[in-house]
């Protein structure tokens, strides 16, 4: 432009104005204005002749990216629009090839495969002899699941199918969170963050859209997961004929208790229906829950387990099936329970009136227990994140953040019990990781693991109190040097362990998984040890409620002693727990074995012929342990979920990195941060 202008003013003085056009001396001069193409081009031509070497490198830099962004372009919108069109298809064909569960709405995950597909006459099945399962490698390397491996090409391809395809949707539905969908397993938002939720109530999730090629073929069932499917189906049967509706199945008596009067051991035992294939005993339990389970009832029901069972099989359901019934209901018995959080101190009472929305400590005393008031949260937090509804995660995280600054605490050990009107530790120097206080510990890390490992005061907490395990509670039996967890009063050790304990090892190796230090599955896979030999070691096979450890050598001694008003098994589910935690992590096949004996073990002295299994009040009496005439409700709800979880070799059946479990085995989803 500059050159042009110099060689106009040496021009007429009238031409000036064509400097701009022209920009040469030559045009202005002869001819005057030409718009021939002839003419056009030599013009051009000129022009860039006049361009320095730099600005026309650029300008041919320019062209070539340009027209090879649209070679690529082209390419990549004709595979799209390919996909596409084919999509129909696609879709047909995964709803040939995964069965779902017909519920009132759309299941948001594929149902489950129907627990009785190829098992031929199974009443034929021995139990006596644990078959060979298929060898399958697995260790610490496959618990990562990611998706199948593709090419660069057909990856940019899936990317950009998803744009095209949400901005086809998005004149039809309003914008919702993607969704992650595996087979048997529960809906991942990932896009969810960690901060409370807004006070807007969010609408269940739809599923998303999946290619056929890329659903998850279910890994067939195993004879030992259908002798599990057996076991449940006998202990429903009893239920179902004898108890149906009600808390929970006397056997013997053919009868029934209640706690609650809700349906304890149904609704306990939702999502095992689901995870197993019981897609009959499912259908028939929902129309229970959707026609007779009211909570408007004036019923004292306690916190904690009515959380744990009710309120978390609830929310579980929810995500396992998509049917927004549970959730529903979820919300009502959440709502119900908040008046327990009406305290002085914010720690909840230990008792709600569930009809006249009133709560209150129990009548001896004004004191809760620290495990009931501390492992609520898995709960309530996901009850406001799905509802929106930020009262519920408020107000239990009140209580962890009123508990994590508390004097009393002995290397992150904490006592068994805390006032409500003070808020402070009661009964201050008993250390236990039994009964009222296990699950405080279990929900430290669990909270974490669900909130996105963004909690950092729940991981402090957590990783205090394993180090004060190690400091003060760990112990080495005799002969066998089993490591065990004892008790401390008082500055006095006790080798006394609760078989509630035994959540410890798959607590323990759920940390390691996520990151924490590698010597907590050490310390695991010792432990489990110790809670296999207190089956082990038991005439029966089936372990006491508490044993005691000799700590002494003694000729003719086992390492675990028994006391008589302690040799009764109530059906627990924490070994087997920690042994569905020990295989999916390890992959070593003797976990499996171990909690077969165990399964064996239960059919042979706790199974009541007319249908249901029976607590039994001696362990060490095979001729006659002495049967109690109860079926807890976590023999379905945990301990028959976590053997069928335990036997299967899909580790996306429930996966651990999607999932935390409660303390009553409802799997929840871990959130995801956005």
């Amino acid at each position: 432009m500059y050159s042009g202008a110099a060689a106009a003013a040496a021009g007429p003085p009238r031409r000036d104005f064509i400097s701009v056009t022209l920009g040469s001396e030559e045009a202005v001069g002869v001819g005057g204005y030409n718009n021939s193409k002839a003419w056009r081009r030599r013009s051009c031509w000129r022009k860039w002749k006049q361009l320095s070497r730099l600005q026309r490198s650029v300008i041919l830099f320019l062209f070539a990216f340009l027209s090879v962004c649209g070679v690529i372009s082209y390419t990549s919108m004709g595979e799209v629009w390919k996909s596409i069109t084919n999509k129909s298809l696609d879709d047909q064909r995964t709803e040939q090839e995964i069965p779902r569960l017909k519920l009132a709405n759309p299941a948001v995950l594929p149902a489950p495969q129907k627990a009785d597909a190829n098992r031929g006459d199974y009443p034929e099945l021995s139990l006596q002899k644990p078959p060979k399962p298929p060898h399958v490698r697995r260790g610490p390397s496959n618990l990562q699941i990611k998706a199948p491996r593709r090419d660069t090409k057909l990856k940019i391809q899936q990317d950009t199918m998803r744009a095209v395809e949400e901005l086809v949707e998005a004149d039809k539905v309003e914008k919702t969170e993607k969704t992650i969908i595996s087979w048997r397993g529960a809906v991942i938002e990932p896009d969810q963050s960690t901060e409370p939720p807004s006070s807007k109530i969010m609408e269940p999730e739809k599923p998303s859209s999946v290619e056929a090629e890329d659903q998850k073929e279910p890994v067939p069932i195993n004879e030992r997961q259908l002798a599990v499917v057996e076991a449940f189906r006998h202990a429903w049967k009893g239920y179902k004929d004898f108890a149906w509706g009600h808390d929970e199945l006397k056997p013997l008596s053919k009868s029934y208790s209640e706690w609650f009067g809700l349906g304890l051991t149904l609704i306990d035992a939702l999502d095992t229906m689901w995870i197993l294939g019981l897609k009959e005993e499912f259908e028939e339990a929902r129309k229970w829950v959707a026609n007779d389970l009211v909570f408007d009832k004036n019923v004292d029901v306690n916190l904690f387990e009515s959380t744990i069972r009710i309120l978390g099989g609830l929310l579980s359901t929810y995500h396992l099936s998509g049917d927004t019934l549970f959730l529903e209901k979820a919300k009502d018995i959440g709502n119900r329970l908040m008046p327990a959080f009406k305290t002085p101190s914010k720690i909840p009472y230990s008792d709600v009136n569930i009809g006249r929305g009133t709560a209150h400590p129990p009548r001896w005393t004004s004191d809760s227990t620290v495990a009931e008031v501390t492992s609520i949260q898995l709960e309530f937090r996901e009850l406001s994140r799905l509802t929106g509804d930020e009262k519920f995660q408020k107000a239990v995280d009140e209580v962890m953040k009123h508990v994590h600054t508390l004097s009393g605490k002995n290397n992150g050990l904490v006592p068994m019990f805390i006032n409500t009107n003070s808020g402070q530790f009661t009964h201050l120097g008993v250390y236990t990781l039994g009964a009222r206080a296990d699950s405080y510990y279990e929900y430290l890390l669990k909270q974490w693991i669900q909130g996105g490992k963004k909690e950092n005061e729940l991981l402090e907490d957590y990783m205090r109190a394993i180090e004060g395990v190690k400091k003060h509670l760990l112990q080495r039996s005799e002969p066998k040097k089993l490591t065990f967890v004892g008790e401390l009063a008082h500055g006095h050790f006790s080798a006394k362990m609760d078989h509630l304990v035994c959540f410890l090892p798959g607590t323990l190796a759920l940390g390691a998984h996520n990151g924490l230090a590698a010597d907590h599955m050490k310390l695991a896979e010792t432990l489990i040890e110790t809670c296999y030999q207190m089956y082990a070691q038991v005439e029966t096979g089936l372990s006491p409620e508490i044993v005691h450890f000799n700590l002494h050598a003694q000729k003719g001694h086992k390492d675990v002693e028994i006391k008589p008003a302690d040799r009764h098994n109530l059906l627990r589910p924490e070994t087997v727990e920690s042994l569905f935690y020990m295989y999916r992590f390890t992959g070593d096949k003797k976990y499996q074995d171990w909690g077969w004996e165990i399964l064996q073990n239960f059919n042979r002295y706790t199974r009541v012929p007319t249908g249901g299994y029976t607590s039994i009040n001696n362990v060490q009496n095979p001729s006659n342990p002495e049967p109690r005439d109860k079926m807890e409700s976590f023999f379905l709800g945990e301990t028959l979920k976590y053997m069928f979880l335990l036997f299967s070799d899909d580790i996306d059946l429930i996966n651990l990195d999607k999932y935390v479990f409660n303390t009553e085995a409802h799997p929840l989803p871990i959130w995801v941060p956005a």
